[in-house]
């Protein structure tokens, strides 16, 4: 394989660790999801791997979910159980996870990593390619949010170089589309995203069949040429591609305030700052991949931001909701103040609300 391409796929090996994830979701018998630690270059020996759906009570004293929501729908709990198959499958290394893929996924699955969609063959080759260089470990299970038949989850990460055994941590964040295939097949992907758009996405590109590079470049032409439509219903407004249900008064409430907020950002930084502290709470603590902010700290970067860059936000992929959690995925337009060209992103996001009066705020935001 090309060098440049190598380093790429290293580069992007927290969002290729997490795609492992959601593959583990689809065993014969019962349910559940994900990748969990630790991977390694094919062995000779047997693939041993973890398919039951009657062993999540089991796997979730060994990958507990630090911030815990509500699973209260069989769906929801076939999910969780193949989500946990795959964080011990991940463990046994990667002949297990291939194995486990093969459950998991259908021939028709696809995983976006890093903004780049790709096939079963293609996301198992480039994770193959991955691993040649690099050792990954799953740390933290941070969240495992599910509504109707999605997941969204965050988890921690750490990446050593097998040739330097230099090692970094990061942080992972995953939306996978589930399926109930019956009896037969049980839970399965039909499509995952892991990381957003970033600097590795045109290495990735590399995997993919020149009709899907078109298809994709099609995609983000779409998101650069949309028009925000003129209407006072923010839910028209700011659709969401993969609706997932939104029924008691929690999520509802959560829903409007995210909403008032796509609306209040895409009126002027006046506009979203005023609004910032209906939003946020004072003592909030916003984490990205490098700091965590205060509120005002975070109210500061993103004026300093908007001096180079308009950012418009679009629409939503996901917005799934459980509990006083929220993990969206959204659409955004990036538009140099200089030049006025303009490029298409995407975000993530997992927040963290409270009841405040009547209302409810962020009390602490993770974003990618």
């Amino acid at each position: 394989m090309n060098k440049n391409i190598t380093k790429v796929l290293v580069a992007g090996a927290t969002a290729l660790a997490i795609m492992v994830v959601a593959v583990g979701c689809g065993a014969k018998t019962g349910s559940g999801p994900a990748v969990s630690a630790a991977s390694s270059i094919p062995s000779e020996s047997a693939v041993v791997i973890s398919d039951s759906y009657d062993n999540t009570e089991e796997l979730s004293a060994t990958f507990p979910v630090i911030n815990p929501t509500p699973i209260d729908t069989q769906m929801g709990k076939n999910i969780q159980n193949r989500l946990l198959n795959g964080f011990e499958n991940w463990n046994r290394g990667y002949d297990a996870w291939e194995t486990w893929g093969d459950i998991l996924y259908t021939e028709d699955s696809l995983y976006n990593v890093h903004g780049v969609k790709l096939t079963l063959k293609e996301y198992q080759d480039s994770m193959n390619a991955t691993l040649q260089s690099s050792d990954i470990q799953m740390g933290n299970f941070n969240n495992m949010i599910i509504s109707g038949d999605w997941a969204a989850i965050r988890y921690d990460i750490s990446t050593t170089n097998r040739q330097t055994q230099k090692t970094s941590d990061g942080s992972v964040m995953e939306f996978v589309h589930f399926k109930d295939y019956g009896d037969e097949l049980g839970t399965r992907v039909v499509e995952g995203w892991a990381g957003t758009k970033g600097a590795d996405f045109a290495g990735l590109t590399t995997f993919q069949t020149d009709a899907a590079k078109a298809a994709q470049q099609a995609a983000l032409d779409a998101i650069v040429n949309a028009t925000i439509p003129d209407t006072t219903d923010l839910a028209a407004k700011y659709p969401v591609t993969y609706p997932t249900p939104i029924e008691d008064d929690m999520a509802k409430e959560i829903q409007q305030a995210i909403l008032n907020d796509f609306e209040n950002w895409n009126k002027g930084m006046d506009a979203w700052t005023d609004g910032a502290d209906s939003y946020y709470d004072s003592n909030l603590q916003y984490h990205t991949n490098d700091t965590t902010m205060t509120l005002e700290e975070y109210k500061a970067s993103v004026k300093n931001a908007s001096e180079s860059t308009e950012v418009k936000r679009i629409r939503f992929d996901s917005m799934i909701i459980s509990g006083d959690w929220a993990a969206i995925h959204y659409r955004i337009t990036n538009q140099d103040t200089k030049t006025g060209e303009k490029t298409a992103g995407d975000v993530m996001q997992f927040l963290h609300f409270a009841k405040d009066g009547d209302s409810v705020k962020v009390i602490e935001s993770w974003t990618k």
